[in-house]
């Protein structure tokens, strides 16, 4: 029996690796839930640093899958990070997919 033949649903490749990162994966989890979420927020419910955070939500806006806005609240900055319908899109099928890799052991 071929490999193929036992696993048809196996494609590693279907994985997105923009979401696949734990700190992207958490970003993405919680946005799904809450739809919106400042930057303070995501730092503290992910346990993350600034820099590192900051990293991961870029990575994500360049993908199109959240978008970031900048403004401020009274004299402070304010960074909310909000999923956008693709980003929404890409993580169904990143679920999907990881279900897949699950479901064809």
């Amino acid at each position: 029996m071929d490999v193929e033949d036992e696993a048809p649903d196996f494609d590693i490749g279907r994985i997105d690796e923009v979401i696949h990162g734990r700190v992207r994966l958490g970003i993405m989890a919680y946005l799904s839930g809450v739809g919106t979420a400042d930057f303070n927020e995501l730092k503290t419910r992910l346990q993350a640093t600034d820099g590192n955070l900051s990293v991961h939500l870029r990575k994500l806006e360049e993908a199109g899958f959240v978008e970031v806005a900048k403004s401020f609240q009274g004299r402070k900055p304010l960074t909310r990070a909000t999923m956008t319908d693709a980003g929404r899109d890409a993580f169904v099928a990143y679920l999907d997919a990881m279900s897949g890799l699950v479901g064809a052991r």
